[in-house]
């Protein structure tokens, strides 16, 4: 194999070849490496000598056959990766199983594909296989589609034969949206129509396979497109004086570079890139799409792993805990409605179920069902998933790669899919007003790094709730005394204050839905005591976990500490602490203080 500065030079592409099992992938991928010269000097003399040792008929499948399991079982167990070049560009093809059990193998390799070769035999015809992989590639949003009919040698390349498989894989794509831009009738075993036209097949006049690969525009570079940046992790540093607190991640999208105002999602946090942290190299002032990237932040700001960030006035991504997707489901129990699962898009991660069933295409006869209540062991439907706390994601027609998910069930992965439409869920308008007040906001020139650095104590939402008449208010009255004593900013707002001031509008109408906007509202007065660097304590009656998502929506969840006072907790409510006996309010005064020193709230004397 030749090698200059031209073809180094050259576009990429990576294709991926699927297909039923046996219906000739591997042959046809060395077929290309083979008559496009792109095999290493005598590699097709080894191998052909190999099979003559061993009294094998030579395959031009052998050539990417690298695995001694696949030789054993006459199976592509993996993806792999091979390279080739046409006059027009280098191509990295990834040959991907086709046995129905390795299904997650073909995923992983096709989910790296720009294109995609999907092989049908034309003796054995369309099978389970081969309408599987053509839902998988919509399903990846693979666009790039040529369907070869292999094997035309067994069938003597008649045209009948390739017309009728055509028509019948057309109909069953159509039907799920995908597009195909070039049916070609080929043989692998004897290189019809791979890189040269067919003299068997002289009523065909379309491109090669070699042609309908060139034929293919390049997509345009994901750096161009607007910025994604999930968030995989937060590190803080203390040791010598560092007090760096680096966001690290891989852009799959765009660039970024230091002084850019990034905005995070879901929670519509604003800040600016300070630095562009990396070890052992050079200052880095930019970055972009594939590269792993660690910032720093000018505006201290509340960020976890799960977040996607973008730069602000490009497109952002859909926010909901609701939407609709297109999956395929591996595990051997089925899907089920009831069910509770881990949904894991990009780096978050959250607990979801199905809340519709819409469609159920079946896995062996592929017809359309709706009244289907399960998703059974590969087949693949349309649902619509309830997720326990909104995420920020893209739509596959849009973004593929942030459209993408995993569902996990008892630590394995049990299916995947894409989000095909976000829906709107009860906390969509809260979330707006959010995004909103988070852009128009009026910033001072201090800071709350500032504030809690003269204040010697972090900004916190303190939430004392549980049962009437056992002792909230006492609690709270004694913990802000004892704050205030030991110098603290702190005060103490029973919820009832804003009942009947700021909110007595809700209070005198009893408007609709009155309690989520009386909730609003008292997480909007908390935001501005926790922008004022004070430890605000509050007290209600039998919060809910729904009102405590509805406080999260709004202020950063690291600032809300939970107290529940009573024997018996009456709602859902997650809490931190537990006070039983109404009696021991001293003890619950205690425990409070040391649960903010321990989160860094105040310090220990």
């Amino acid at each position: 194999m030749q090698t200059n500065i031209d073809e180094l030079n050259k576009d990429q592409m990576n294709v991926v070849f699927v297909g039923h099992v046996d219906h000739g992938k591997s042959t046809i991928v060395g077929r290309l490496l083979a008559d496009t010269n792109s095999l290493p000097k005598g590699k097709l003399e080894q191998i052909r000598e190999k099979c003559k040792r061993n009294g094998k008929p030579f395959e031009y499948a052998f050539l990417i056959d690298a695995l001694k399991d696949e030789q054993a079982q006459a199976i592509t167990i993996d993806a792999a990766r091979v390279f080739f070049q046409s006059q027009l560009r280098n191509y990295i093809i990834i040959d991907a199983p086709g046995h129905i059990e390795f299904i997650k193998n073909m995923v992983t390799g096709a989910s790296h594909a720009e294109a995609a070769i999907l092989v049908i035999d034309a003796k054995e015809g369309i099978q389970e296989n081969s309408r599987r992989h053509g839902y998988l590639l919509w399903m990846l949003g693979i666009k790039k589609i040529i369907v070869a009919i292999n094997k035309m040698d067994l069938v003597n390349y008649r045209e009948d034969i390739f017309r009728a498989t055509v028509q019948e894989y057309q109909e069953y794509l159509s039907g799920i949206g995908v597009e195909v831009k070039e049916y070609i009738p080929v043989s692998g075993h004897t290189g019809d129509n791979i890189t040269s036209p067919s003299k068997n097949m002289l009523w065909y006049k379309g491109p090669t396979v070699l042609e309908g690969l060139d034929s293919f525009e390049k997509e345009k570079p994901m750096s161009d497109l607007p910025l994604r940046f999930p968030v995989q992790d937060v590190y803080k540093f203390s040791d010598y004086g560092d007090d760096r607190r680096i966001i690290a991640g891989t852009i799959t999208s765009g660039k970024l570079k230091i002084g850019d105002e990034l905005v995070f999602f879901p929670s519509g946090k604003r800040t600016k890139i300070k630095s562009i942290e990396s070890f052992n190299t050079p200052k880095i002032t930019s970055r972009e799409s594939d590269q792993a990237t660690g910032i720093t932040m000018v505006e201290q700001i509340y960020v976890k792993r799960g977040q996607i960030a973008t730069r602000s006035g490009e497109k952002a991504p859909f926010i909901s805990s609701r939407l609709k997707a297109s999956i395929i489901w591996l595990g051997k129990d089925p899907l089920k409605t009831e069910k509770e699962y881990w949904f894991k898009l990009g780096t978050s991660r959250e607990k979801a179920t199905v809340e519709t069933i819409h469609n159920i295409i079946d896995a062996s006869s592929y017809a359309s069902q709706t009244t289907k209540t399960e998703v059974m062991h590969h087949d693949v439907a349309e649902v619509t998933f309830k997720l326990a706390h909104p995420i920020a994601f893209d739509t596959s027609d849009k973004f593929p790669i942030t459209s993408r998910f995993v569902l996990v069930d008892e630590y394995e992965i049990k299916g995947g899919g894409i989000v095909l439409q976000s829906l709107p869920d009860e906390d969509a308008q809260i979330r707006e007003d959010v995004f909103v007040r988070e852009e128009k906001w009026i910033q001072s020139q201090v800071t709350m790094t500032d504030r809690a650095e003269r204040y010697n104590q972090r900004s916190s939402l303190i939430i004392i709730t549980g049962s009437k008449g056992a002792g909230r208010k006492t609690l709270a009255r004694k913990l802000e005394s004892q704050l205030f004593n030991s110098g603290k900013l702190v005060y103490y707002l029973g919820i009832g204050s804003l009942l009947y001031g700021v909110n007595a509008d809700l209070k005198r109408h009893s408007a609709p839905g009155g309690w989520r906007e009386h909730i609003r509202r008292f997480a909007e007065v908390s935001h501005l005591f926790i922008d004022a660097g004070i430890i605000l304590i509050v007290t209600a009656i039998e919060l809910t976990q729904e009102d405590v998502d509805i406080l999260k929506t709004i202020i950063d969840e690291d600032k809300i500490h939970i107290v529940w006072v009573g024997e018996k907790v009456t709602t859902d409510i997650n809490f931190d602490i537990h006070l039983e006996d109404r009696g021991k309010i001293n003890e619950g005064v205690v425990m409070m203080k040391r649960l903010l020193e321990e989160r860094g709230v105040i310090f220990k004397p």
